[in-house]
């Protein structure tokens, strides 16, 4: 059959959260035990969040930059909104980011739309870290380039460039990221210092201990998309989070007794956690292994969306969400953890900002 049409920012379409032109999963979303063995761990310190909540539908997000066009839509009925990327040469959509530390974390969704086995070989998405704020590569960079044709499982690219010194690595990895491509993939990356490592949904495909160039400083993260059919062939982004951390929080935990954090995801105005979220559970489940005299304490924070008394109810049930998965995944003795919830009445972060609720919507682990 033809391909269907594309999304648009009209949101006109058949219910769901798919695209025509996407598949769904075989056997539906993940789960948490398919993620039970993903070990990235995002940073605790929010740097930049943007779900285009606050932007309207068919404008230019305000919190990014281009030297090309985009804009913000939505998909069928979903509420959720999403930047629709327009292919270039050199066109690059940059999120305005603070000056990026040594230790971060980044992580996005992406959506494709009438992808298909016509998709062209080089078609994809590339991720640049540069030292140049705005269009060009600058002086010092490192790039990964995500493939999404479909009628073979094509390279994921490594690239890096040393000013003076020139290109270190250029490398192609073998990987069948097809089916994610297709399925709305969570995209996960960490770097520490000159590390990187990125992860497709739970499945790590990329750690180079050096990919990060030596002797800049890299201050902006970029994307940019090409090889695409106009019209048919479409790539969106969305809920992009960028913060400072993403370290070991074992140590932390042992060392200081309290961790807390905002990289345990959950649905929204839901105790669901969201399976990519599982890299931190797995680090506590292993303190807890390792300590078998320690106890714990969970306790659920949210925003101040909502009346406090649903929010109070709400960071309980999440609470006890990640006591049930460290008993059910892990195996640990419910015995050990105690949960209780907070509500919004202990806010870190601004609420009436993007930012602020992220930083508020956490999960503290304390040891008793």
């Amino acid at each position: 059959p033809a391909p269907a049409p594309p999304p648009s920012s009209t949101g006109s379409g058949t219910q769901g959260n798919n695209p025509a032109g996407t598949a769904q999963a075989p056997g539906g979303p993940k789960s948490i035990q398919v993620y039970s063995k993903f070990d990235f761990v995002p940073g605790d310190k929010p740097l930049f969040y943007d779900d285009f909540s606050n932007d309207f539908v068919g404008d230019f997000p305000a919190k990014w930059n281009t030297n090309g066009s985009g804009e913000v839509v939505t998909i069928n009925q979903s509420p959720q909104k999403w930047l629709k990327l327009l292919q270039g040469y050199n066109i690059h959509f940059i999120p305005n980011l603070p000056p990026l530390p040594k230790e971060y974390t980044i992580e996005f969704d992406l959506l494709t739309s009438g992808i298909d086995k016509k998709t062209s070989s080089t078609a994809g998405l590339t991720i640049m870290l540069s030292d140049d704020p705005k269009f060009k590569d600058g002086d010092h960079y490192a790039s990964i380039f995500l493939p999404i044709g479909q009628y073979a499982a094509f390279n994921i690219w490594l690239r890096n460039y040393i000013a003076r010194v020139g290109r270190e690595i250029n490398s192609g990895i073998k990987a069948d990221i097809r089916e994610a491509v297709l399925n709305q993939p969570h995209i996960s990356i960490a770097v520490n210092d000159r590390r990187f490592r990125l992860w497709v949904n739970e499945q790590k495909y990329v750690d180079v201990p050096q990919l990060i160039p030596a002797g800049g400083h890299i201050t902006s993260l970029k994307f940019n998309l090409n090889n695409l059919k106009d019209g048919k062939e479409d790539l969106f982004i969305s809920n992009l989070k960028v913060a400072e951390g993403g370290v070991d929080l074992r140590r932390k935990l042992i060392s200081e007794g309290e961790v807390s954090t905002n990289g345990i995801l959950f649905d929204s105005g839901s105790a669901n956690i969201q399976p990519q979220s599982m890299g931190i559970i797995l680090q506590i489940s292993q303190v807890l292994q390792q300590e078998r005299g320690m106890n714990m304490l969970i306790v659920g924070h949210t925003d101040a969306d909502g009346s406090d008394e649903a929010n109070m109810q709400l960071s309980k049930q999440r609470a006890e969400a990640v006591k049930n998965a460290l008993v059910n995944v892990y195996g640990v003795d419910a015995g050990r953890l105690s949960a209780e919830g907070k509500g919004e009445s202990e806010p870190v972060g601004d609420n009436s900002t993007q930012d602020g609720k992220a930083q508020n919507r956490r999960v503290v682990f304390k040891k008793i």
